[in-house]
């Protein structure tokens, strides 16, 4: 027998699970857009970042017993492998063609993931959330775990200090400068490859902290790179290569769909995902708010 109270209870889960997965995606897309659209490097190791960020934070997790200090400090050990990769690997191939960096960067999931295995091993890990965080709230009759709900407002701040950091702040300025004419940047002293570098870093810390959070919902376990990175790059293409704005929409869009679909339509989800790339890109090339250059 159907009733609406039962309907609207699992409504409200499933739009809070897509939330949910939209912001994970934007915490990885959004560094992937920002490398893609502003950069013009294609890193298909993007999600390798997210992964390690993960397995660090459950290490960091498992010494300190806090995860709040996993938070804290599970990026860096990312940031710092992008820093080097972007130093040694990835500069000589600004003046490549996409098909050199896509070759190269294909060759670094294989070397992450194999050392990844030979730290953490083959098996599959949880990470605990904050006691504060565990157990669960009622919202208009709808049980909902308080911890998914904290992952909603992570992904929100985050956002809107993404915005504020390129929008406001000198650095950003900076970077957009860079990005629009890097002679002239240049010029009048501002240090591009610095800049690039440091956009490369930031990055790859948004999708290792995108993985952190990630762990005590979607677990910590070998192939979580590729399992988010296929939607991340969906979300870049649909909201527009170097547009945060974009990157935020497309990620809430994909979410939705891929999480309602799962739930309504379980054979076609997947279908669902792929027709929305196909007709955003019939309608605009670019993306939703991707940045037309030339």
């Amino acid at each position: 027998m159907f009733r609406f109270d039962d309907a609207m209870d699992f409504l409200i889960s499933q739009l809070l699970n897509s939330l949910v997965f939209g912001m994970l995606l934007f915490m990885m897309s959004a560094g992937l857009s920002l490398i893609f659209g502003l950069m013009n490097v294609v890193n298909l190791a993007h999600g390798s970042f997210f992964m390690i960020g993960s397995f660090t934070a459950f290490s960091l997790a498992q010494w300190s017993g806090n995860f709040w200090i996993a938070l804290a400090a599970g990026w860096v050990p990312a940031a710092a492998a992008a820093v080097l990769m972007e130093r040694v690997f990835i500069r000589p191939m600004y003046s490549r063609s996409h098909l050199d960096q896509v070759l190269l960067t294909f060759g670094f999931i294989f070397v992450f993931g194999d050392i990844c295995k030979y730290l953490w091993g083959p098996d599959i890990r949880n990470i605990a959330p904050p006691e504060a965080l565990q157990g669960a709230i009622m919202v208009a009759g709808a049980v909902l775990p308080k911890y998914r709900l904290f992952l909603v407002a992570f992904g929100v701040a985050l956002a809107v200090l993404l915005w504020f950091f390129l929008e406001r702040s000198r650095v950003g300025a900076m970077i957009r400068a860079g990005v629009d004419d890097a002679a002239t940047a240049a010029g009048i002293g501002i240090n591009v490859p610095f800049l690039f570098g440091c956009i490369f870093a930031l990055g790859a810390a948004l999708a290792a902290i995108g993985g952190i959070v990630a762990g005590p919902v979607m677990g910590t376990y070998l192939g979580m790179d590729i399992e988010i990175l296929i939607p991340a790059f969906i979300v870049t293409v649909v909201g527009g290569m170097g547009s945060l704005k974009g990157a935020l929409v497309a990620s809430l869009l994909v979410g939705a769909i891929d999480t309602f679909g799962k739930a309504y339509f379980p054979d076609y989800a997947l279908f669902l995902i792929y027709l929305l790339m196909v007709v955003v890109l019939l309608m605009r090339p670019h993306g939703l708010f991707g940045m037309v250059k030339g």
